[in-house]
Order: structure tokens, then sequence, then C-alpha cells
């Protein structure tokens, strides 16, 4: 066994650049195989999880895998130092989630980041050592291992070890990230030790990348499970960081942190069951209630991306933005979230009821928006070959995160506490949110849009998606499931289709760029909204279970350079 992961990460990345029955490319055509298959940012990630499954492990065994191979592999947002959600449904019709969000430490106060003007200090709550969490990653990905894995804890990090230990090549992905975030790492002597060679010069395409530090940390995960990261080496390297550089979180912080087996959330969709992340995420929540307002149109019929289509996505998202900021935050700290009622289908009918089919709604600053969110985060999907699914959606918050290597550690740290609202009792029309079910305290997980969600039918699981993408993840993940369920996409068509986003706050909707004809666009813009173009929304990752021909299939997301499904 250890000489197999000692090779493993020659074979994975020679297995980038070669073609085999086992992989797809990204694109419309998803990749179909009988016996379990994993969609991921990295094609060498989805490998690790490939190989997991065909060792006997489950889906959650896979994810595991897959989630500590991105830490190596896609370091943008892959990670062990921030947070996320795992969303599992098991083909026995058992379903259950893990939040392992990051909190605010113990010394965090809900002023914490501003002046005596009552504003934002130099952006403090997105960047520099104040704007990090107490990390969960690693606490999450032990606790669904505790509960439903099979083969054990070692053998799922062992591959990450490997590929860190002995190096990957530097893909164009990887290639571009560095080069843009060069300066950030000549601020930082422990981020250049990591993202720059030792004489100071950028990594070039092809250069084999080494990261010992970050495989000294994972063999510590490796060998003590949980506690190599929170106790120990790992949580006194850190703290002793933090107080060197002016950060806040301590040994105490680390050692208090548990990830919560939370129960998710439901709904249903023309039959089909919906199966999302309950809070501190506000996916699960915000798409229940768009899909069930969108329940009463005949969507199929008004045409996939028409103008009427999009017209009455964007109200649907309008009214369902406006409810998530107002109400929803982390459960621990907000015990009235009417939670029931968002979820409820007449409720939906009340909201459809407001909806001028021919018109666009008006927002502004008394009703509400959505506090920023970072577009970089990356998602998964699993399937194994008894079609037990995971969808896992985990962040840094910005692309690297803060850009700050823990030193010694090997692994960058989120800058996720800039997701809470920093300024109390401010909301305008520039997006900011001020409401108090999202502002800071100690040990209280900041709001998220992560959207992990598994779709079923007659109680088992059917395809499982999501994506990256910030306050778009909810938008994405809701097109994704209109696509195949009411369009009759498959799963590499529904990723790759183009989407668009409303939040609510600006009052402005944004529309991917090459997707959408001139006359769709004007015949939208006529009902009286207002729209811009924009770059790539998210990157979509999903598996589906075609059960009458008995296979899995899997859709990465052309959008990221490095994607792929991987399967057998």
């Amino acid at each position: 066994m250890r000489l197999f992961y000692r090779s493993i990460a020659l074979v994975l990345c020679i297995a980038l650049s070669t073609s085999t029955s086992l992989y797809a490319t990204s694109g419309r055509t998803p990749l179909r195989v009988e016996n379990g298959v994993v969609a991921s940012a990295s094609l060498t990630a989805s490998e690790v999880g490939v190989e997991i499954l065909k060792q006997g492990g489950n889906a959650v065994d896979a994810a595991i895998a897959t989630a500590f191979a991105l830490a190596v592999t896609w370091p943008s947002a892959g990670n062990i130092g921030g947070g996320g959600f795992m969303v599992y449904h098991g083909e026995d019709g058992h379903a259950t989630s893990f939040d392992f969000r990051e909190k605010a430490p113990l010394a965090a106060t809900e002023t914490m980041y501003l002046g005596l003007d009552g504003k934002v200090v130099n952006n403090s709550n997105h960047i520099g050592m104040l704007a990090i969490g107490v990390p969960g990653t690693v606490a999450g990905l032990y606790k669904a291992h505790e509960e439903l894995g099979s083969l054990p804890w070692a053998d799922l990090v062992a591959p990450a070890v490997a590929l860190a230990r002995d190096g990957i090549p530097i893909s164009y992905a990887l290639y571009s990230g560095f080069q843009q975030n060069q300066s950030a790492w000549e601020q930082h002597p422990s981020s250049a030790e990591v993202f720059l060679k030792a004489d100071g010069s950028a990594y070039e395409l092809g250069d084999l990348w080494v990261q010992p530090d970050l495989a000294k940390t994972l063999q510590l995960i490796q060998e003590q499970g949980r506690d190599g990261f929170y106790k120990g080496e790992n949580a006194k390297l850190l703290a002793d960081f933090m107080r060197a550089n002016g950060g806040v979180i301590t040994e105490e912080d680390l050692e208090q942190y548990e990830a919560v087996e939370r129960e998710p959330v439901r709904g249903t969709y023309r039959g089909y069951e919906i199966i999302s992340m309950a809070p501190p995420s506000s996916g699960g929540v915000t798409m229940i209630e768009m899909l069930n307002i969108l329940e009463g149109y005949d969507l199929a019929a008004v045409g996939h991306n028409s103008a009427q289509y999009l017209h009455l996505l964007t109200e649907a998202m309008r009214r369902a933005y406006a409810d998530r900021a107002e109400h929803l935050g982390d459960p621990d700290f907000n015990e009235s979230m009417p939670l029931d009622e968002l979820l409820d289908k007449e409720y939906a009918a009340r909201v459809r009821a407001t909806i001028d089919p021919d018109r666009a709604s008006v927002s502004d600053e008394t009703q509400f928006g959505n506090a920023y969110e970072s577009d970089e985060t990356t998602h998964f999907s699993v399937a194994d070959k008894d079609g037990n699914m995971v969808s896992l959606t985990y962040t840094l918050e910005f692309g690297y995160g803060s850009r700050i290597v823990a030193e010694g550690g090997g692994y960058l740290l989120n800058n996720e506490l800039g997701d809470f609202n920093a300024v109390p009792g401010v909301t305008d029309r520039s997006g900011q949110i001020g409401t108090p079910a999202n502002l800071v305290a100690p040990q209280k997980r900041p709001l998220s849009s992560m959207s992990p969600t598994i779709v079923a039918q007659d109680g088992k699981p059917l395809m499982a998606v999501g994506s990256p993408g910030g306050r778009t993840i909810i938008n994405t993940t809701l097109q994704l499931i209109l696509n195949v369920i009411d369009h009759g996409m498959n799963i590499g068509e529904a990723v790759e289709a183009g989407r668009i986003h409303h939040q609510w706050l600006p009052d402005i909707t944004t529309f991917e760029e090459g997707f959408f004809s001139p006359d769709t666009v004007n015949i939208y813009q006529g009902m009286g909204h207002e729209m811009r173009e924009r770059g790539r929304q998210g990157s979509a990752m999903g598996v589906y279970h075609d059960r009458e021909n008995g296979l899995f299939l899997g859709g990465a997301d052309s959008r990221v350079g490095d994607s792929g499904a991987a399967g057998y």
C-alpha cells in the first residue's frame, strides 16, 4: 500500500495529459461509467476519489480523499485551512449533512472591523489576519468519516500526502493563478516559501511543484485524525503564527472547534425531492423557495433562456434573496428563523402572486439583499457503485483565501469572516447588509451561499450538483436543476449552459457573456431589467444516476481549466 501511494502522484499527473476510457474532458458530453464517478475542479483529485472507489470505498470515503487531494492540486479553493458543507444521500434513503463552516474566534466582536467613523477600516474584514476564521474542513471530513466512512482514515489521506510530498506539475490553471497573486506571495514570506521558487522566481508551466510543509501537516492528520490539525504540533504552530502577525485565533479556538451533523433542508419540485444544506448555509432554503415559486409556471413551454424565462427566474431570485438576507444566519445564534414558512409552498404562492409576468420589480434598500461573498470556492460531486451520493462545497473565500500560508504548515488560511455583516444596521443599494442575523459574534459561523444539493426520486438519489461562485452559487445550482428537470438536459449539457444571477441588491442582473442572443437581451431589458455581462459564473460539477441504463454520468464544467470527471 505504501509503495502504491508513493507512486500515485506521478501516475495521476501523467493521467492529466492522457486520454483513457476512465476520463472525460470538460464539456457537454458527460462521462458514462458503470461503477462510480467523481467530478471536481481537478482531474487529478477526481481520479484520487475513483481510486478509493476501486478499493471498495463508498461515496463518503471518495469525497474525503478527493477533498484532501484538492488541498494539494487546487489551492485557490481546495483546502484544509477553510471550511464548507457536505450533503449525503444513501441508496437506502438515509440523508444527512455536515456543517464544517469556519467560526469567528473567541476574541471576535460585532464591531471588530470598524473605525471611529463607523466604517470598515482598510477592508479588514476581507484582508489580513483579522479576516481569518477558525478552519473547519479537517473536522468536517473527520466527522463524516466517523459517521459514514468505511475504509481506514489513513488510507483516505494518504494520496494527498503523496501528491504534496512527491510534487505535481504546474498546469496552466495553476500557473495563471500563481501569476495573478505574485504580489501577495511577495508580501508574506510564509506564502512566498510555498508559491515561489527558492530563489524568489515564479514557477513556470510544467515545473514540478513540491509542498513538503503541507505534506508534513497532512501526515499529522493522516496519523492523528482530527487532533492532527486542532491539537498538538499544528495547533501550536498556527496559534503562534497568528499571535506573531496580529491575528486572534488561539489554541483554545482550535481545540473547541466542532463540525456539526445537521438535518438537511428538504423540498419537492415537480415530484422530485430536493435535499440541500440548512443554515448557516443559506443555499438550500433560498433555492427551495425559488423552486417553489417557479413550480407555478410551465418553464418547459416558456423555453430555456428565453427572455420570458429569464424574467421569471430573476423575479424569483429577487424575492428569495431578500428573504435570505432578512432571516438567515447561524442557527446556533438565531433560534427564530422562519424556515418552515420560507420552505412552504403556500408562502411561495403568495410571493408568486406579486410577480408581474411582463414587468420587472424594483429593489431598494428598505428591503434586503446579500452580503459580499467571493466567487472563488470549489464544488465536487460523487456517486459510488451502490448509488450513494455526496455533494460537497468548500472554500477559502477569496481565490487563495487570505493569500497567507500558515508558516511551517504549508496550507493557506481562509478570509471567511468577510461573509459576516461588518457594519451593524447599515443596508444600502450598493449591496451592503447590516441585518442582525449575520453580525459577528464569538464562535458564530458566517452565513454562506454554498448549496451542495442532491435531487432524489422515489427516495433514491438521482443527481448531486453544486458550484462555486459566492453570491451566485444558489442561482447556478437552481439553474442546473431546472436544466435537467424542466429542459431535459443531460448532466454535461446542464453544467455547460449559460447562466444569470440576480441577488436583490444591487438591482442588476448579470448574464454570462456569449450565451445569450441580442434579441433576448433586448426583450429582457424592455421589461425593465438592468443587466450587464460578466465572465464565467461558477464552475458546476454534477453526477447523475441513469438507472434505466445502469450507468453513472459525470459532468465537469469547462469553465475551470483543470476540471474533470473520472470513473470506472
